[in-house]
């Protein structure tokens, strides 16, 4: 399988500018599965709820999400995005899976960073787990790789893939998701943005740095810290099936749930 990563700084509020950008890096490489930055359509910092609502749309409603499907017919992709998604009274930071210009999954964040918590509803559902080209791909959103038990519970339903669109502000994700593909053995594609926004006092910049890393925990391929680009690595995801570490240690078998929890005690 073909991955690719499009890492760019969205421009704040312009929904079509951001879609027309990411068309002509669809179009400029083939893969099987591009992936996104979060809220990648409209931009991430907003002053308040009210001005959130005026740029979040419907998934199955809104114009950004039919262009973006279009997109992925038309180049016959795979595509996992995040974006501004509004359900009822309620506003989430969602990823889109699209494959070949159907919608196959919406994830909500689960674990909401810093002030995201004054705008966003926190998603409530496990990540999902979606096959495509035979193959299982996992998603999750920026800060979940703060908690293991994202990872882990993508990796225990099948995942070979993990696509994390993200807007990182913090130096440690990086780092952090060779450790993740390597106690689930799994692949993970983390797609972030760069420069920066501003909203009042409110200044944040990201990291860039997106990158692609191997069951193995290897760095396959890292984009640089401020610089727009696209990365793209041919991958095995059959590796991502051999779960052995050792020929005596399979690192699911050797789980112990009965025992990962507070207090309890053989005694």
């Amino acid at each position: 399988m073909r991955i690719a990563i499009y890492q760019f700084a969205p421009i704040w509020g312009e929904i079509n500018n951001n879609i027309e950008n990411i068309n002509r890096a669809i179009a400029s490489q083939a893969a099987d599965l591009w992936i996104l930055p979060e809220l990648c359509t409209t931009g991430y910092v907003f002053s308040n709820v009210e001005e959130l609502k005026s740029y979040a749309e419907n998934v199955k409603e809104g114009a950004a999400v039919k262009a973006l499907c279009a997109l992925s017919h038309q180049y016959q992709t795979a595509l996992v995005f995040g974006m501004a998604e509004k359900s009822g009274d309620q506003i989430f930071n969602s990823a889109v899976v699209l494959d070949k210009g159907a919608i196959r999954a919406v994830y909500r964040k689960v674990h909401l960073f810093y002030e995201e918590k004054k705008l966003f509803s926190a998603g409530t559902e496990t990540p999902p787990v979606i096959e495509i080209q035979g193959v299982k791909v996992g998603v999750m959103i920026c800060f979940d790789w703060f908690f293991p038990e994202m990872a882990r519970t993508l990796a225990l339903q099948g995942a070979q893939i993990i696509a994390h669109p993200a807007n990182l502000v913090l130096p440690y994700c990086q780092a952090a998701m060779l450790t993740r593909s390597l106690e689930n053995r799994v692949f993970t594609a983390t797609a972030n943005r760069i420069g920066s926004e501003r909203c009042g006092a409110k200044r944040l910049t990201f990291t860039g740095k997106s990158q692609i890393t191997s069951p193995r925990g290897e760095l396959l391929g890292q984009l640089k810290t401020g610089r727009p680009g696209i990365l793209v690595r041919d991958i095995d995801p059959t590796e991502a099936l051999d779960k052995s570490l050792t020929p005596l240690n399979d690192i699911f078998e050797d789980r112990r749930p009965e025992i990962y929890q507070p207090g309890k005690s053989s005694r």
